[in-house]
């Protein structure tokens, strides 16, 4: 296995690198004021990871309806389309857990083994999809059951999965490999890679199943690949140590660990549109189903940014557990 860079928290469990935030910092917090934000039923499910609970954030309101203990350091988060279940990956504990979403039960908790980290669903809302970052494989559990449906071997250290649409592929970005790996879902068979940035780590789709977007987190940038032909055809400059992207309203939303921004970019010209300061060492990212807000989970500063897209403000800041991840897809719409 390739030796891994600590100072991109490439680690599932990020040992060694939460620092106190400096008091000037945690005094411009407590200053924040919650604002009002627009109706809107969407909630955010938010991973902890030191805390190791779940935060559940009811949007319109700003406040934390829930919050439910997963152990084994959780990480990675994934809530299927139609808004039913939840998953989430425990590194520490080797473990996917499945939940009812709307009654905060825990349905199963299925022991993959390695270290899960990333997670995605297939739109149907079955299989979940665990990417395994010590044993350099995708395992497929079934969401009804919790009985593991088969897996693949990718390239080395998988971190973000993100899956097309219309659910036949699913793109694993292959951190130590440099590459995105390609896999046909419905015999769970890697058909083919692509090299992309310096260590890849979150990736996402955008809604037509076009095109892909990876956060590379050595080379500062993001690399778009045209999914159907399996190349990349764009690379652009972010902040430093880009995480995960999300998409809304034609823009990219990049969380830069480091700078402590979120770089937006056109995604038809790839020209950059503003940097958003936010919380310290902003992590998992992703956009309300209707695509007027991007929420952004900020490690260290313990609050969910939530960023204007019109307006690409800082509009709140929500206050959630110590260390927020929310690696994946973490936005719920309620009925």
């Amino acid at each position: 296995m390739a030796t891994a860079d600590p100072l991109t928290q490439p680690f599932p469990n990020g040992r060694g690198l939460r620092a106190p935030l400096p008091a000037i910092a945690l005094l411009f917090a407590s200053l924040l004021a919650p604002v009002p934000l627009p109706a809107r039923a969407d909630e955010a499910f938010v991973t902890s990871q030191p805390a190791e609970t779940l935060s559940i954030v009811d949007l319109p309101t700003g406040k934390v309806v829930a919050t439910l203990k997963i152990p084994g350091k959780p990480a990675g988060i994934a809530v299927s389309p139609d808004g039913a279940r939840a998953f989430v990956t425990s590194p520490d504990g080797k473990a996917l857990t499945i939940l009812d979403a709307a009654s905060r039960t825990v349905q199963h908790r299925v022991e993959v083994g390695g270290g899960p980290l990333g997670v995605a669903v297939h739109p149907s809302g079955s299989p979940a999809y665990v990417a395994d970052w010590y044993l350099h494989r995708i395992v497929a559990v079934d969401a009804a059951s919790g009985a593991i449906a088969g897996e693949v071997q990718v390239g080395e250290s998988p971190s973000g999965l993100a899956v097309t649409p219309d659910g036949a592929l699913l793109l694993s970005a292959d951190r130590d490999s440099d590459a995105v790996s390609f896999i046909d879902t419905a015999p769970l068979a890697r058909t083919g890679s692509v090299k992309v940035g310096t260590r890849p780590f979150g990736v996402t789709i955008d809604a037509e199943g076009r095109r892909a977007y990876t956060a590379n987190v050595g080379s500062d940038d993001v690399s778009i690949i045209d999914i159907a032909a399996r190349q990349v055809v764009a690379t652009v400059k972010v902040g430093q140590r880009p995480y995960a992207v999300a998409l809304a309203q034609g823009r990219a939303f990049v969380t830069d660990q480091y700078a402590s921004t979120v770089s937006v970019f056109d995604t038809a010209t790839l020209q950059s549109l503003a940097t958003i300061p936010v919380g310290d060492y902003p992590e998992g990212i992703a956009a309300s189903r209707d695509g007027a807000f991007v929420y952004v989970a900020n490690w260290e500063a313990n609050t969910l940014s939530v960023i204007d897209v019109a307006t690409l403000k800082v509009i709140a800041d929500i206050d959630v557990a110590d260390g927020p991840r929310a690696f994946g897809a973490f936005i719920r719409r309620t009925p």
